[in-house]
């Protein structure tokens, strides 16, 4: 199988054309003919992730954020990309697309946080969001029940009454609290989430939690492997999970 024959089964599943207007996403690196044996999946394209590919002989690595993101002026010896050719590693990159996409990113989290009866929700701005419903708990409950489902770090304000209904935005969603207090959700579960956005919700009523960018994220790498074995029985996939530490 091909670099060409993976992406178009990516592409089927997540459709490019269906990503952001700033996003850049699809094949990004590599010949898109080259024979593909062994896979790599991954969160991002870093040093250490195509270290791992190297090692593990492989020819194609996978990855939700893009590798090229912003135009590139310059590709010397110490870039990414550079390092990517001249091992003859090919890069295709699934961001917003998946986000959004039938069993995609923010499906994962929703069924990963154990939300029930999970619906699709067009934004405001276009973006499409997911929601779903848990048994009605307090802020520091469910807190506690995102920390031991994703890890990490969970940052939050108490809305002040119990959750049921929950808005769900993988990675940076902060903005779409105005989403979750045009629909009177109880709760909207994000990242990066900036400090004026904490105190506009503790205000409205809406409890919001930053459960990590990295951690809403992540989430998709296994369910991906498990969809690319089962089209591609002789291909082998193999997923990287970089370490993030984090000080108590």
């Amino acid at each position: 199988m091909t670099v060409n024959s993976i992406f178009e089964f990516l592409n089927h599943l997540f459709p490019t054309d269906t990503a952001c207007d700033f996003d850049n996403v699809g094949q990004l690196v590599g010949d898109g003919e080259a024979e593909v044996k062994k896979a790599l999946i991954s969160l991002d394209c870093t040093f250490d992730t195509l270290n791992e590919a190297i090692k593990n002989g492989c020819e194609l690595i996978i990855t939700h954020h893009p590798v090229i993101f912003s135009p590139l002026k310059s590709v010397t010896e110490e870039d990414i990309v550079f390092k990517l050719i001249k091992n003859n590693i090919a890069v295709i990159s699934m961001h917003t697309n998946m986000d959004i996409g039938v069993n995609g990113v923010n499906d994962c989290l929703c069924r990963k946080i154990g939300l029930k009866d999970i619906k699709s929700l067009i934004a405001e701005d276009g973006y499409l969001l997911k929601s779903g419903e848990i048994e009605p708990q307090s802020a520091t409950d469910f807190a506690k029940h995102l920390k031991s489902t994703l890890g990490g770090r969970i940052k939050f304000c108490n809305g002040g009454k119990p959750i049921n209904t929950v808005l769900v935005c993988s990675g940076s969603g902060g903005d779409f609290l105005t989403d979750a207090k045009l629909h009177e959700f109880d709760a909207l579960v994000t990242a990066d989430v900036k400090h004026n956005k904490f105190l506009e919700a503790k205000d409205s009523g809406i409890s919001l939690f930053d459960a990590g960018h990295f951690e809403t994220e992540d989430i998709i790498v296994e369910p991906l492997k498990e969809m690319l074995e089962n089209e591609f029985k002789n291909i082998e996939f193999i997923t990287f999970h970089p370490e993030i530490t984090y000080y108590a």
